[in-house]
């Protein structure tokens, strides 16, 4: 019984671990969208505890205050019809690690890119993050392009290359682990139960026990 709830613990452990990787991984690693640029503006927004994991810091970009700043937005469309919305923030020298202080001049060129459904302009989105509606919560535009059309395919050599290097250290850690298992702490175990083994010995013969 004690087992069967420890390798459940285990599993649990480990799957919780897995998808928080993948979700920090998802959420921060470059995406790209094709879309058609509908709008740009400033809004002030308020920032909560509840989403400000997701904002800069109130010193980046164009914060005004702790909870109320005039953030930019970009609207957009996508080929099929939907939408979504953008925020553009600097990111500065905080994670994620994009160094981004260029937000006026993206907005600048992401205005410059506004097209009609009529005359349609596809744009490449560069972005990081999730859009939570329910939070209030935007991905953040990185950099904006104009596209070829809008089947452009785009490889995301970036995450691949990233997600690759990742899996590797993982990989390598892992194996120096198991080694320093190997090495040091399967040694020092067995010892003790060999001195235990000796100890049990020793107040057997001292007890008269056979």
């Amino acid at each position: 019984m004690g087992g069967n709830i420890w390798k459940w613990i285990k599993r649990t452990f480990w799957t919780l671990l897995v998808v928080f990787v993948l979700g920090f991984l998802h959420y921060t690693l470059p995406q790209h969208d094709i879309v058609r640029v509908t709008n740009t503006y400033n809004r002030l927004t308020t920032v909560g505890t509840e989403n400000a994991w997701a904002y800069s810091v109130p010193d980046s970009g164009t914060a005004e205050g702790t909870t109320t700043r005039d953030i930019r937005f970009i609207d957009a469309a996508y080929p099929d019809g939907s939408v979504m919305v953008y925020r553009n923030e600097d990111t500065g020298w905080i994670w994620p690690p994009y160094f981004k202080y260029d937000s006026s001049n993206l907005q600048a060129e992401a205005g410059n890119l506004k097209s009609t459904p009529e005359a349609p302009k596809w744009v490449v989105v560069t972005h990081y993050g999730w859009r939570l509606p329910i939070l209030s919560i935007y991905p953040n535009a990185v950099s904006v392009r104009e596209a070829a059309s809008a089947d452009e395919r785009i490889i995301p050599w970036v995450s691949i290359i990233l997600v690759l290097v990742f899996g590797f250290l993982v990989f390598m850690v892992r194996r120096m682990w198991l080694q320093f298992v190997e090495r040091m702490v399967d040694p020092a175990l067995a010892e003790v139960g060999e001195a235990q083994d000796r100890a049990k010995g020793f107040f057997g013969r001292l007890f008269g026990r056979k």
